[in-house]
């Protein structure tokens, strides 16, 4: 058991290529993990990483003997979930990975607490694109298409990205009838925080892209779902949006949909989680529960 904690220990710094991140992950100090792989070093009598005062790498030894102990290790966790399928109900940690469109999945995250009380959810909210396995989360929710081998999916609903502004801001900048008319109207614009290229909004006229360049009329940038929203609601410009984070203000006339002819965009939805992870009792009862939210419909 000792030798499955080291390659375990290894496995996690291996993918992580950092001892402190592989530390953060399995709840120890960077100097333990440090111990353990030159333990495990000195019993396989091969250096494993190089090393330097900024980072670590896998050595080719290293890198190989990384393929091998996943397989092992793969193999005692899909032995250990054969086991606990037949008694346990869904417990334990599960850390999942959210975009800042996944907020309107906080009621239905609630629900799935109250239905499994013994799972413990770690949330992490961010627009950054997160690396799932070298991370170590348990599943995702994603939007567009996967692009990553390692992931198994499963698509949960779509949703339209929409050009929304309040009722003051129109009645003072005049309600825009055609893409060009935005020319005219101040814009609330979202970054990628991945790649740093502006969103560009989804207008189009006989299949062709229309309206005005992203970089124009920009009254405020953001990385960031949130303060689009609340500038919006609050007269700033034009935001646009998905539909799914705004349905309330939409109904309650605080945000109003424009342009919507024009507009026929819509993205995917998913969830995914690491295809060597055996679906434990906890992560099945999420991914199904999830795929069944009418939020994601």
């Amino acid at each position: 058991m000792d030798s499955l904690g080291s390659l375990g220990v290894f496995v996690r710094a291996g993918e992580a290529r950092s001892f402190t991140v592989a530390g953060q992950q399995l709840g120890i100090s960077s100097s333990a993990v440090s111990k353990a792989i030159v333990r495990l070093e000195a019993r396989l009598g091969v250096r494993l990483f190089h090393r330097s005062t900024r980072n670590v790498s896998l050595t080719p030894e290293g890198a190989l003997f990384l393929e091998r102990c996943r397989r092992i290790l793969g193999e005692v966790e899909a032995a250990e979930m054969e086991l606990s399928q037949t008694q346990s109900a869904p417990r334990g940690k599960l850390r999942i990975s959210l975009p800042s469109i996944g907020t309107p999945f906080m009621n239905r995250l609630a629900e799935f607490k109250r239905r499994y009380p013994e799972v413990e959810l770690e949330i992490d909210c961010t627009d950054r694109l997160v690396e799932v396995i070298e991370e170590g989360f348990d599943a995702v929710i994603r939007t567009g298409e996967p692009n990553d081998s390692r992931l198994m999916s499963r698509t949960i609903g779509s949703f339209r990205l929409v050009m929304v502004g309040s009722p003051d801001y129109f009645r003072r900048a005049g309600l825009p009838r055609e893409p060009e008319d935005l020319a005219g109207h101040d814009r609330l614009l979202y970054r990628y925080p991945n790649t740093g290229k502006l969103q560009p909004w989804p207008l189009c006229r006989d299949g062709q892209p229309a309206g005005i360049g992203a970089e124009r009329q920009a009254s405020m940038v953001t990385n960031t779902l949130e303060p689009q929203v609340c500038f919006a609601e609050q007269g700033l410009g034009i935001a646009c949006v998905p539909d799914i984070s705004i349905r309330r203000q939409l109904d309650d006339g605080t945000l109003v949909s424009v342009l919507d002819d024009y507009n026929q965009d819509r993205t995917m939805l998913r969830v995914l989680w690491p295809s060597s992870r055996q679906l434990s009792p906890k992560l099945r009862a999420f991914v199904d529960f999830i795929a069944g939210s009418p939020l994601a419909a």
